[in-house]
């Protein structure tokens, strides 16, 4: 899920060249619908309270009747009308005010499903995920305000080129999984190669954060209309999800192990 966002180029330093062009050659943006920090931070939390509202429900409704084929039905939903709906918004950023909140509604059906079978064989994942996520969020954005790393052209072509080859792996490996193809089968394991994988994989997923940090701050720059602090939140919880779900099953991998 966070793949779509993260290797799409239209996420780029180049994104908001179109707004630069028009401030320099006068027609700048009125300072009232201007893209600001303090609104993409409010968008970011909305989006956030939404994907906790689905995710609360779809996870109270699974643990009380562990109905796996009603937990799969909603996953699926969440799933795909999450990809369907993530497509439409990196396409139409101008539609990130209405598409946003219904993407991480869409999200939170599926993570809900997900947490809640986790939970099940694993007591507590759910709980360790969450937190880690969200302390992989808060120290990423300390680091990036410390200016520890910073984004050059460099920096962000090696993590989306990483993200990219992620994307393509996981691609490649559903694709064989049709033909019974299981050459991979150790990375998904709780095997040294699995959990290495998994790490690797986690922290792809937080160099991504710096460059959804990076994004907030050139829209903030560029003078960005006001929608596009709808389109950085959703850039936000995009690889927020992914993170998640990425700490989800590394976690996992180490649990089986005991």
């Amino acid at each position: 899920m966070a793949l779509i966002k993260t290797s799409n180029p239209a996420l780029g330093k180049n994104t908001f060249s179109s707004f630069a062009q028009s401030q320099y050659g006068g027609s700048l943006v009125d300072a009232s619908a201007r893209m600001t920090l303090s609104g993409a931070v409010n968008k970011t939390g909305i989006l956030l309270l939404c994907v906790v509202a689905t995710a609360a429900w779809t996870w109270s409704q699974f643990m009380q009747s562990h109905d796996t084929g009603f937990a799969s039905a909603v996953m699926m939903l969440g799933l795909l009308g999450g990809f369907v709906v993530a497509i439409v918004t990196t396409f139409k950023m101008s539609w990130a005010p209405v598409t946003a909140p219904i993407y991480a509604l869409l999200e939170g059906l599926a993570l809900g499903g997900i947490s809640a079978i986790f939970e099940l064989k694993y007591p507590g994942i759910a709980m360790q995920a969450v937190a880690l996520t969200f302390g992989t969020l808060f120290v990423m954005l300390l680091i990036y305000k410390s200016g520890l790393i910073k984004v050059t052209q460099k920096f962000r072509i090696g993590v989306v080129a990483a993200t990219g080859g992620i994307a393509a792996f996981y691609f490649l490996t559903w694709l064989l999984s049709f033909f019974h193809i299981t050459i991979f089968s150790s990375v998904y394991g709780s095997g040294l190669i699995g959990i290495g994988f998994s790490l690797f994989v986690v922290a792809i997923a937080s160099l991504n954060l710096v460059l959804d940090f990076d994004f907030v701050e050139q829209g903030v720059a560029y003078g960005a209309p006001k929608y596009m602090e709808w389109y950085a939140a959703f850039g936000i919880i995009v690889t927020l999800v992914w993170l998640y779900l990425e700490i989800l099953i590394l976690l996992s991998k180490l649990r089986s192990r005991n």
